[in-house]
C-alpha cells in the first residue's frame, strides 16, 4: 500500500494544504489538538472532492442508464454469436460505438478520487511515522499525532502492534474496537449502496448477464474493502466511510427523483406523481413535466409502470398532453363520478334465417303504405279538379272527343301516381280504359 501511495506523492501537497485550511477553521471551534478538528477536516476534504466530481457522477448515471437500455440488444448478440466469442466481442464494441456508450464510465468517480485517497493515505502514514509532509510542519505534525477519534489516534491501524499504538498515546484495545467498527460500517455502507441500486433502480423485466455481474459485485466489493480496511489508518477509514455515505445519499436522491424506466423506483415515483396530480389538478415542476412529456412521446412503447400511470390518470379524469401537462376531460369526469356514460353497443349478429324472417313481414306493409299513399294522391287530385268538367256531360260529339281526351289524361295522371318507380309510356287517347 505504501508503494502505491508513493506513486501519488505529487498530489500530497494540495491534499495536505486543504486539510490544514479546514483544520484552522475547526481548530478555532473545537481546539487545534482535538480529534474533532482533524476528523472534520478529513470529512470536509471528502465533501469538497465529491462536489467537484458531480459532473463525473452525472456522466456515470447516464452511462449506467445506457448500459441498461442496451441489455436486450447485448443479449441478442450473445445468443446469436454464442459459439464465436471473437465475433461477439466485435459486435459488442460496434454497439458501444454506435450508441456512444462507454462501459468504463460507471467507474469514473472511483478512478477520479483514487489519487486523493492514496495521497491522504500517504499523508497519514507520514504522520504516523513522525515525518513532515506537504504543508504539514513540525507543530502541525505534533498536533495531528495527539488527535484521537473515540480514543484511537488518527494515524493508527488495526494491524499496528501494541508498542506502535502506545507510541501514539493510545491502547491497542481502543484502536482495534474503533477500527473494527469503522470497517464494518464502511463495508455495510458499500453493500447497501450497491443493493439499493440493484433492487430499486434496475429494469427487472430484462434478465441479462450484466445484472448477474452487478449482483455478484454487490457481495464481493464489501469483502474486498473489509480486507483492505485492516491496513487503513483511522483517518483513511474516516475518509472512505464519509465517501460511502455521500455516495449512498447521492444515489438515493437520484433514484427518487430520476429513476430508471421499468424499475421499482419508477413505479413508486409515478405513483407519487399521480397522487400529486390528483390533489392539485396539474403537474407541478419543470422536471416532472419533462418526465410526463417523455412518457407521452413513447406511445405504444411504454412499460408496465408507465401504462399503470396513464390508467390512473384516466380514472381520475385527467389526460396527459404532449407538452407534459394534464387536462381534465368532461367525459372522463362523468365516468369518474359514476355517471352513466353512453357507450355504443355493437348489434348482435343474426343468422341468414333470422334476417329473412325479420325482413319478410316488411314487404306487405310497404305495399299497403304505397297503396294508401296512391289512394290519398288520387283523392287529392280528384278534389282539386274543377267541378264544371264533371257536370258538362251533355255536350256535342265534337266536344265529346275533347272530353274523352281530357278524361284520358286525368286517368293517365292518376294512374301514374299509383306507380312506384320507373317511367311508363302514356296511353293512346282512343283507349277506352
Amino acid at each position: 500500500m505504501d508503494t502505491i501511495a508513493s506513486l501519488f506523492s505529487f498530489i500530497t501537497w494540495p491534499v495536505s494544504w486543504v486539510i490544514v485550511q479546514f483544520h484552522k477553521m475547526y481548530g478555532a471551534i473545537f481546539g487545534p489538538d482535538t480529534g474533532w478538528a482533524w476528523g472534520l477536516s478529513i470529512v470536509s476534504l471528502v465533501v469538497l472532492i465529491r462536489i467537484c466530481l458531480i459532473p463525473l457522477f452525472v456522466k456515470q448515471i447516464k452511462s449506467t442508464r445506457n448500459m441498461q437500455a442496451l441489455q436486450p440488444k447485448m443479449k441478442a448478440i450473445q445468443e446469436r454469436y454464442k459459439s464465436d466469442k471473437q465475433r461477439q466481442s466485435e459486435e459488442m464494441m460496434k454497439l458501444y460505438k454506435e450508441t456512444g456508450t462507454n462501459p468504463l464510465s460507471s467507474c469514473l468517480p472511483i478512478l477520479a478520487q483514487s489519487p486523493f485517497f492514496f495521497a491522504l493515505y500517504h499523508v497519514l502514514s507520514a504522520i504516523a511515522n513522525g515525518q513532515t509532509i506537504g504543508v504539514i510542519n513540525q507543530s502541525l505534525l505534533e498536533s495531528a499525532r495527539q488527535a484521537h477519534i473515540f480514543g484511537a489516534p488518527l494515524a493508527a491501524k488495526f494491524t499496528n502492534s501494541a508498542a506502535e499504538v502506545e507510541a501514539l498515546g493510545a491502547s491497542i484495545t481502543d484502536v482495534r474496537i474503533v477500527t473494527a467498527v469503522m470497517i464494518i460500517m464502511m463495508s455495510a455502507s458499500q453493500f447497501f449502496t450497491q443493493r439499493q441500486l440493484m433492487m430499486k433502480n434496475v429494469d427487472l423485466s430484462v434478465k441479462t448477464p450484466y445484472m448477474q455481474q452487478q449482483k455478484m459485485l454487490m457481495y464481493i466489493f464489501p469483502l474486498i474493502f473489509a480486507g483492505m480496511g485492516i491496513n487503513f489508518p483511522v483517518g483513511v477509514l474516516v475518509y472512505w466511510l464519509t465517501t460511502n455515505v455521500w455516495t449512498m445519499g447521492q444515489q438515493m436522491y437520484v433514484i427518487n427523483q430520476n429513476p430508471t424506466p421499468g424499475s421499482k423506483a419508477q413505479d413508486a415515483y409515478l405513483q407519487r406523481l399521480l397522487k400529486s396530480v390528483t390533489q392539485h389538478g396539474e403537474v407541478r415542476g419543470r422536471r416532472r413535466k419533462n418526465i410526463v412529456k417523455v412518457i407521452v412521446a413513447k406511445g405504444g412503447d411504454r412499460n408496465e409502470n408507465e401504462r399503470r400511470f396513464f390508467t390512473g390518470l384516466s380514472k381520475a379524469g385527467f389526460a396527459a398532453q404532449a407538452d407534459g401537462t394534464v387536462i381534465k376531460g368532461d367525459t372522463l369526469v362523468v365516468e369518474a363520478e359514476g355517471g352513466a356514460a353512453a357507450k355504443r353497443q355493437q348489434p348482435k349478429r343474426q343468422t341468414k334465417a333470422q334476417r329473412q324472417a325479420s325482413a319478410a313481414p316488411q314487404s306487405p306493409a310497404k305495399d299497403t303504405e304505397a297503396d294508401e299513399s296512391a289512394e290519398t294522391t288520387e283523392e287529392s287530385v280528384s278534389d282539386t279538379e274543377p267541378k264544371t268538367s264533371l257536370e258538362k256531360k251533355p255536350e256535342t260529339p265534337a266536344k265529346g272527343g275533347t272530353q274523352g281526351q281530357s278524361s284520358g289524361r286525368s286517368r293517365a295522371s292518376s294512374g301514374g301516381n299509383r306507380q312506384r318507380k320507373g317511367q311508363q309510356r302514356p296511353k293512346h287517347p282512343s283507349s277506352k280504359k
